[in-house]
């Protein structure tokens, strides 16, 4: 009987051997040059960080609450339909915060007081001489016997005095500087235009005889 068990606790030792070898994890050894490449750190998607923007109040829509008593029972919202039928207000480019002037203004131009020599200028009244100065007659024209005519036009300012006198026509030149003379000796009741004295050029002409001197 003892060797019977002797038996059976020596077959029994070596199947519990069996199992444990079983049980043990196989461990396999590579070499450093088997290993593959490590993994990339780029290819780490990084943590996605949520930023939150400013929140913006609405401009529209907001409810007020008011008192019951300033309530109309009557009254009615009108739906997004109506209201999108609705023309809203026309806005033009203007200045004086979009105020448009549809009454005529009339501007009143001052008159130029020293119009061009050619320019004709409207006017109600024209210049009246009041003072009237006699041209010199030249001496060599006299020794000469030289008689001709001579047409200065004259600018008169608005007080009536000539500003300005310029030789327009002439029989001869000799004359020339002895009616200029002449003219700006005058004096001449202003022109008027809209009852306002206004600037004008006038044609005077002298006439110079031997007979007359």
């Amino acid at each position: 009987i003892f060797h019977i068990l002797m038996i059976g606790f020596y077959f029994f030792a070596i199947y519990m051997g069996q199992e444990d070898e079983d049980n043990i994890p196989t461990v396999r050894i590579m070499k450093y040059s088997e290993l593959g490449p490590p993994p990339s750190i780029n290819n780490e998607i990084p943590p996605q960080v949520a930023v939150s923007g400013p929140v913006v109040k609405p401009t529209v829509g907001v409810p007020v609450p008011v008192p019951d008593a300033s309530v109309s029972p009557e009254q009615t919202l009108a739906s997004q339909e109506e209201m999108s039928n609705v023309a809203g207000p026309t806005i033009t480019e203007g200045t004086g915060g979009g105020i448009q002037i549809t009454k005529d203004i009339k501007i009143e131009q001052e008159a130029d007081d020293n119009p061009d020599m050619d320019k004709f200028v409207a006017v109600e009244k024209l210049p009246e001489i009041v003072v009237q100065a006699k041209p010199v007659y030249p001496d060599l024209a006299i020794r000469a016997n030289l008689e001709g005519r001579v047409w200065v036009k004259i600018l008169v300012s608005k007080e009536g005095k000539p500003k300005k006198a310029v030789v327009v026509k002439s029989d001869a030149e000799i004359f020339n500087q002895s009616a200029i003379d002449a003219a700006m000796k005058y004096a001449f009741t202003p022109a008027l235009q809209n009852h306002k004295p206004v600037a004008v050029w006038v044609v005077v002409p002298f006439k110079f005889e031997l007979r007359g001197n």
